[in-house]
Protein backbone atom coordinates (compact mmCIF):
# COMPACT_ATOMS: atom_id res chain seq x y z
CA UNK A 1 0.00 0.00 0.00
CA UNK A 2 2.54 2.14 1.10
CA UNK A 3 4.68 1.87 -2.53
CA UNK A 4 1.00 2.41 -4.09
CA UNK A 5 0.73 5.68 -2.71
CA UNK A 6 3.98 6.87 -3.36
CA UNK A 7 4.01 5.62 -6.81
CA UNK A 8 0.77 7.09 -6.90
CA UNK A 9 2.37 10.91 -5.72
CA UNK A 10 5.05 10.82 -7.89
CA UNK A 11 2.77 10.35 -10.90
CA UNK A 12 1.26 13.51 -9.96
CA UNK A 13 4.23 15.41 -9.16
CA UNK A 14 5.85 14.22 -12.69
CA UNK A 15 2.45 15.22 -14.61
CA UNK A 16 2.09 18.54 -12.83
CA UNK A 17 5.90 19.38 -13.22
CA UNK A 18 6.70 22.06 -16.31
CA UNK A 19 8.90 19.84 -18.60
CA UNK A 20 7.82 21.76 -21.60
CA UNK A 21 11.17 22.52 -23.36
CA UNK A 22 12.44 22.75 -27.05
CA UNK A 23 14.61 19.86 -27.94
CA UNK A 24 16.26 22.20 -30.32
CA UNK A 25 17.60 25.80 -29.65
CA UNK A 26 14.93 28.68 -29.95
CA UNK A 27 15.89 32.14 -29.72
CA UNK A 28 13.51 33.85 -27.21
CA UNK A 29 12.32 37.26 -27.84
CA UNK A 30 9.68 39.55 -26.50
CA UNK A 31 6.76 41.06 -28.26
CA UNK A 32 5.82 44.25 -27.51
CA UNK A 33 2.07 45.26 -28.57
CA UNK A 34 0.52 48.52 -28.30
CA UNK A 35 -3.39 48.59 -28.64
CA UNK A 36 -5.07 51.80 -28.76
CA UNK A 37 -8.65 52.23 -28.36
CA UNK A 38 -10.37 55.78 -29.51
CA UNK A 39 -13.80 56.03 -28.25
CA UNK A 40 -16.43 59.15 -29.02
CA UNK A 41 -18.42 59.68 -26.48
CA UNK A 42 -20.96 62.25 -28.16
CA UNK A 43 -21.60 59.72 -30.46
CA UNK A 44 -25.12 58.22 -29.99
CA UNK A 45 -25.61 54.85 -31.65
CA UNK A 46 -28.75 53.69 -32.40
CA UNK A 47 -30.84 50.37 -31.69
CA UNK A 48 -29.96 47.91 -34.24
CA UNK A 49 -33.10 46.07 -35.36
CA UNK A 50 -33.46 42.93 -37.88
CA UNK A 51 -36.83 42.33 -39.33
CA UNK A 52 -35.69 38.85 -39.80
CA UNK A 53 -35.24 38.39 -36.52
CA UNK A 54 -38.89 38.85 -34.83
CA UNK A 55 -40.40 37.14 -31.43
CA UNK A 56 -41.67 33.79 -30.75
CA UNK A 57 -45.50 33.28 -31.96
CA UNK A 58 -46.85 30.56 -30.43
CA UNK A 59 -49.42 29.82 -33.44
CA UNK A 60 -46.59 29.89 -35.73
CA UNK A 61 -45.11 26.83 -33.17
CA UNK A 62 -48.65 25.25 -33.03
CA UNK A 63 -48.73 24.99 -37.17
CA UNK A 64 -45.08 23.57 -37.55
CA UNK A 65 -45.82 21.21 -34.78
CA UNK A 66 -48.88 20.42 -36.77
CA UNK A 67 -47.31 19.90 -40.57
CA UNK A 68 -43.62 19.32 -39.49
CA UNK A 69 -44.33 17.92 -36.08
CA UNK A 70 -42.17 14.53 -37.19
CA UNK A 71 -38.90 17.15 -38.06
CA UNK A 72 -39.64 18.47 -34.83
CA UNK A 73 -39.87 21.77 -36.89
CA UNK A 74 -41.38 23.51 -33.38
CA UNK A 75 -38.55 22.38 -30.77
CA UNK A 76 -36.24 24.19 -33.60
CA UNK A 77 -38.18 27.53 -33.98
CA UNK A 78 -38.37 27.78 -30.27
CA UNK A 79 -34.54 27.18 -30.48
CA UNK A 80 -34.72 24.15 -27.90
CA UNK A 81 -31.50 21.90 -27.17
CA UNK A 82 -30.26 20.50 -30.53
CA UNK A 83 -30.17 17.32 -28.60
CA UNK A 84 -33.87 16.73 -27.50
CA UNK A 85 -35.17 17.80 -30.59
CA UNK A 86 -32.40 15.11 -32.39
CA UNK A 87 -34.36 12.29 -29.54
CA UNK A 88 -37.80 13.85 -30.31
CA UNK A 89 -37.49 13.20 -34.25
CA UNK A 90 -36.05 9.45 -32.75
CA UNK A 91 -38.46 8.19 -30.93
CA UNK A 92 -41.21 9.78 -33.31
CA UNK A 93 -42.33 12.49 -30.57
CA UNK A 94 -42.22 9.89 -28.12
CA UNK A 95 -44.57 7.86 -29.67
CA UNK A 96 -47.24 10.73 -30.01
CA UNK A 97 -47.28 11.87 -25.94
CA UNK A 98 -44.28 14.08 -25.90
CA UNK A 99 -45.76 15.83 -28.98
CA UNK A 100 -49.22 15.86 -27.23
CA UNK A 101 -47.49 17.60 -24.34
CA UNK A 102 -45.56 19.79 -26.38
CA UNK A 103 -48.96 20.67 -27.94
CA UNK A 104 -50.13 22.02 -24.48
CA UNK A 105 -46.99 23.56 -23.38
CA UNK A 106 -47.21 26.04 -26.59
CA UNK A 107 -50.89 26.52 -25.89
CA UNK A 108 -50.66 27.55 -22.34
CA UNK A 109 -47.51 30.06 -22.80
CA UNK A 110 -45.04 27.06 -21.10
CA UNK A 111 -43.30 26.42 -24.13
Amino acid sequence: MKTKLSIFFLLISLMTADLAFASFPVARTNAATTTTVAVDSNATTPALYSPAASSYNKWVAVALLVFLGFAAAHRWYAGKPTLWNILFIITLGGLGIWALVDLINILTDNF
